[in-house]
């Protein structure tokens, strides 16, 4: 949890008053119509601009503006690798034919291991944090870890994965595609990235093109020469062979997306003034498999919000997460006088059924999921 602090306090304390804090909690949290600081409804998110395939010599790339000036840019290139299969997928014999090979490729560093999540490396750089910093770790390996998910386990498991980027990433048994994903934040952020970040990867990867393999079955791939007829990673659609087939979906890139609480109100693409005061954060992964036309959750993540965090100037006594601190009463100031006007971190947890709301509302049909992959899905693709 320390990292998702670190990550949390390093982008989204905002310079407000108490009384400022206390103002725009009870307008976030108003019973029917949350009142937000630039007027936007609870599920709407900020105007953006958005282009593909600004970056030559890659197979794909985005780039995407919010309003507010932050923009980020996201690179995809590809290479070929040799694959090495784990060793619990192997029988003796198989281990017994492949052993000697398996340790001169391991040795040499030149190969992957299968269902290790080896085969898609993201890099994120933001501007004024170093490469090891918490932001930069946090948000990278929560985005890769909706994009490869876990294989290891049972057929099923497998077979899920065969309609997402793992399974699309297969050359033969012996070869597949490496994925190397770089990120990069164009400003200081002026809030959590998360959002932007994931969306623009998510463009990034629709664009995404792989030459066409010209080889068959366990032959050494080669490929077209030909870009022109290069294939898209992510289709742009799938096509029913006949009117009486099943309805089929596109498979498509996770998105990840920041939603929050405030009392009982669910509020989605907070800005860091919203977040501050907000009672909950968590980071919702999604997908569209190809058998269903609902959403598909891949992920969920808490991040600590600063309300959770000691502010500045507080001393320990009144920190009952300090040992030896008072402890915590009914009330919300924790032993203390309410003071009318001024906003005072709410102590506790958040009911279930408003995380059940949270989720409910990303991934039901219509709902805010959807609606933002539909309109990904617009941004014209070349």
């Amino acid at each position: 949890m320390s990292n998702q602090r670190q990550a949390s306090s390093a982008s989204q304390v905002p310079h407000l008053s108490p009384a400022e804090l206390s103002y725009l909690y009870t307008s976030l949290s108003l019973p029917k119509n949350p009142i937000r600081p630039d007027g936007r409804s609870p599920t709407q998110f900020r105007p953006l601009s958005a282009e593909t395939n600004i970056l030559p010599g890659t197979n794909g790339s985005a780039r995407i503006g919010f309003a507010d000036g932050t923009q980020a840019i996201v690179g995809v290139k590809a290479s070929v690798e040799k694959t090495i299969l784990a060793a619990d997928t192997l029988d003796s014999r198989s281990l017994a034919q492949h052993g000697d090979a398996l340790n001169r490729e391991g040795e040499e560093g030149s190969a992957a291991v299968s269902g290790q999540g080896e085969w898609v490396q993201m890099s994120i750089e933001i501007p004024g944090y170093r490469d090891d910093d918490a932001l930069p770790v946090f948000l990278g390996e929560m985005m890769r870890e909706s994009l490869v998910g876990s294989v290891a386990g049972g057929s099923e498991e497998v077979k899920e994965m065969a309609g997402g980027l793992k399974g699309r990433l297969v050359i033969n048994k012996r070869w597949h595609w490496r994925l190397y994903i770089d990120v990069l934040l164009l400003s200081q952020p002026l809030a959590y990235p998360l959002p932007l970040l994931s969306l623009t990867t998510h463009l990034a990867l629709l664009s995404t093109k792989l030459p066409k393999l010209k080889s068959t079955g366990e032959e050494d791939p080669f490929f077209d020469d030909d870009w022109a007829v290069a294939e898209y990673l992510y289709p742009r659609s799938n096509k029913q062979s006949s009117p009486s087939d099943a309805p089929t979906y596109p498979v498509r890139p996770p998105v990840t997306l920041l939603v929050i609480a405030v009392g009982e109100n669910v509020i989605f693409d907070p800005n860091r003034e919203e977040i501050a005061v907000a009672d909950a954060v968590l980071a919702i992964s999604i997908t569209r498999s190809s058998d269903s036309e609902n959403m598909k959750l891949l992920s969920i993540r808490s991040i600590d919000p600063p309300s959770r965090l000691t502010q500045p100037g507080i001393p320990n006594s009144e920190n009952v997460n300090m040992l030896g601190g008072p402890p915590a009463s009914s009330n919300q100031s924790g032993g203390q006088e309410e003071v009318g006007g001024v906003w005072r971190p709410r102590r506790g947890g958040v009911q279930r059924s408003v995380i059940t709301r949270m989720i409910k509302t990303v991934l039901q049909k219509g709902g805010v999921g959807e609606e933002v992959i539909q309109g990904l899905e617009g941004v014209k693709v070349e």
